[in-house]
């Protein structure tokens, strides 16, 4: 069996978790979550513990069999406690404002750059130079981070850029380092 699927899901108080046909729905006090779900995957729920349940031991069914406990899991983390990531703008000049809820950050470029949030996600500025994603669906979250890290990725020379906050950069040495050998 696959030890991430044969995981039960504890279903913290203030969270329901309905399953029907195909679809798993969590709602919470954060908000609400629905996502597709294979026909051949069954969910069963009871005394606030939710087990995933496959009908073979295909390859196919294994593999889906630890997604969709996955998935489960994070959707009910997310509707009980939320997400959230940290983008750190790394460099001279570099800064993020707050201009309702898009952010615009300056980084080096000849104009400002107005980021807008996906759907369901939240943007926070904390200082000049970290950008804070916040929602309850994670992998819109990670989507957000990405999309805003993407704009200036670190440079491997420098490190300037915008980075997650716990990430490390390996600098590479310079060319005038290479010639000292």
């Amino acid at each position: 069996m696959s030890r991430v699927g044969k995981q039960p899901v504890t279903i913290p108080g203030g969270v329901e978790v309905t399953s029907q046909a195909g679809w798993l729905n969590v709602k919470g006090p954060k908000g609400e979550l629905a996502r597709t779900v294979p026909s051949d995957i069954s969910v069963s729920l009871e005394n606030g513990i939710a087990v995933v349940e496959r009908p073979s031991e295909s390859k196919q069914h294994k593999a889906l069999h630890g997604l969709v406990r996955t998935l489960l899991n994070n959707m009910v983390l997310g509707v009980s406690q939320g997400f959230e990531k940290s983008l750190d703008l790394v460099g001279v000049g570099y800064r993020a404002q707050k201009e309702g809820s898009d952010v615009t950050l300056l980084i080096g470029y000849s104009h400002p750059v107005i980021v807008k949030p996906l759907e369901g996600i939240q943007l926070e500025v904390e200082g000049q130079n970290r950008v804070i994603v916040r929602g309850i669906d994670k992998e819109a979250v990670g989507e957000m981070a990405a999309r805003i890290r993407k704009v200036k990725k670190p440079n491997a020379y420098t490190g300037a850029g915008i980075r997650y906050t716990n990430e490390r950069v390996r600098l590479k040495p310079g060319k005038a380092a290479v010639r000292k050998q």
